[in-house]
């Protein structure tokens, strides 16, 4: 029972028997062998609110990428479930075909190694931030932020047709477009985290335009990546933001030194934190988003996002292309991309890599986002330099939520950290920068020690 046509069932162990009106009963023995992993054909389960559901075909077909569901199986997804979708009784009745059973009445409702307490506790503080409102948008806010990209965007054409194409207005006009590029790049965020409107269909809607018309890159390409970065933040092999590691940067103090044990060097590693500001920050977006974009749409054939990427690309050739020619067009695009490149990387490394980055250890989800998240001092201006994402724990706690509304969770989420003896980090924003530095150079280090050593 339990089994779908051409998938392989583990037998069913002690205490999976039916339980009134025949729904199956399972332990979280059963449920963690269903994790996806080892030989194929493997099952993948998972557990919302002690319900079973059985995802090993489903997550093919779910609409936020099968990886992003997978990530979870054999565990407790109610935390998640809870964090990533709007209209959850909606999303419920899509997952009633998936249902094979609950945890047997001796099983806790999620596996016996998480911290019951802390669990309990932020679900109680989740249920606090719904009551105070604080997942409610502001709309008037979402409408100013548009605006002001927008005057910026116009403002650096007129740069253009008013000073001429000389060094000066283009290098002007660049900035412009530059901060254009980096702040659509945050509102895009909020779209594609359905924080902006009550219904999931709008944000996505305006999310398409918003990166397809404004920043030519996919919705596709973001949402498949993007989610499963906050699904399992810093878990190698499960989150693609570190999946430089170990190609081109051996990241946290555990891999770095397993990579220096197994004597594999991909890279000088020891000088990654020398390299980075070469490969790092100015060559990202330029050298390789630029193109990959392409190949995933293609690839997957997401015409209905190249079609808003190419709008882009055809709006700002022939805004720009009377004035600067060929060659001034291809050189301000290449331009603008460098510099959003650099704005982009160091605004989202800056929460993440100097944390704590190894194997999925199946933790609860505060001490999952805590542990891979830190904070930014709160100014005007660091607000609206990292699209609010100085406030990175708070996105990741909830990552639905309105970011205006980030500095009023920040409270309750410290006081909850400081019942648990939990870390909650917050730094100045050049200090920010720094660390991303010093942990490069600190896991390089760590890496030679026990290449050469170990």
């Amino acid at each position: 029972e339990g089994k779908l046509p051409g998938r392989t069932a583990i037998p069913a162990m002690e205490g999976s028997e039916p339980g009134r009106g025949g729904m199956r009963r399972f332990t979280w023995e059963e449920i963690g062998q269903r994790s996806g992993r080892g030989p194929a054909p493997q099952e993948r389960w998972l557990v919302i609110d002690r319900k079973v559901y059985d995802i090993s075909h489903f997550c093919r077909r779910h609409p936020g990428g099968s990886r992003v569901i997978s990530h979870y199986a054999g565990q407790d997804a109610t935390d998640p479930f809870i964090a990533f979708h709007l209209d959850k009784a909606l999303v419920r009745k899509y997952m009633s075909p998936l249902l094979i059973g609950e945890l047997a009445p001796d099983q806790p409702s999620f596996e016996p190694s998480k911290n019951k307490k802390l669990v309990e506790d932020f679900r109680e503080l989740r249920a606090t931030v719904e009551k105070m409102g604080l997942l409610q948008p502001n709309h008037a806010f979402f409408f100013l932020y548009l605006c002001h990209i927008l005057v910026l965007d116009v403002a650096a054409w007129l740069i253009i047709w008013y000073f001429g194409a000389s060094l000066v207005p283009f290098l002007f006009s660049a900035v412009l477009l530059g901060t254009v590029q980096a702040q659509a790049g945050w509102l895009q965020h909020d779209f594609g985290h359905l924080s902006v409107f009550s219904k999931s269909r709008w944000n996505h809607w305006v999310h398409k335009f918003v990166i397809g018309h404004l920043k030519g890159a996919p919705a596709s390409w973001w949402n498949h990546l993007h989610f499963q970065h906050h699904a399992k933040p810093n878990c190698f092999r499960k989150d693609p933001d570190v999946n430089m590691h170990p190609l081109f940067f051996a990241l946290g103090k555990t891999l770095s030194v397993e990579l220096g044990v197994q004597k594999k060097k991909f890279m000088p590693y020891n000088h990654q934190h020398k390299y980075f500001f070469i490969i790092g920050p100015p060559a990202l977006v330029p050298l390789y988003f630029q193109w990959y974009i392409f190949y995933f749409v293609v690839q997957r054939k997401q015409w209905v996002d190249l079609a808003w990427m190419m709008s882009f690309y055809i709006r700002f050739f022939l805004t720009y292309l009377p004035f600067l020619g060929v060659k001034g067009t291809l050189g301000l695009h290449l331009l603008v991309r460098f510099i959003e490149s650099n704005w982009f990387v160091w605004v989202t490394q800056m929460n993440h890599i100097p944390m704590h980055i190894d194997y999925d250890k199946n933790v609860d989800w505060f001490s999952t986002q805590l542990q891979a998240t830190c904070n930014v001092h709160q100014s005007f201006f660091n607000d609206w330099f990292s699209g609010h994402l100085n406030f990175q724990i708070e996105h990741h706690l909830f990552p639905t939520m309105p970011r205006h509304n980030y500095w009023k969770v920040a409270p309750l989420v410290k006081s909850l950290c400081a019942k648990h003896g939990i870390e909650y980090q917050c730094k100045p924003l050049l200090t920010a920068f720094a660390d991303i530095v010093h942990s490069l150079k600190d896991s390089g280090e760590l890496w030679l020690d026990a290449y050469l050593h170990k």
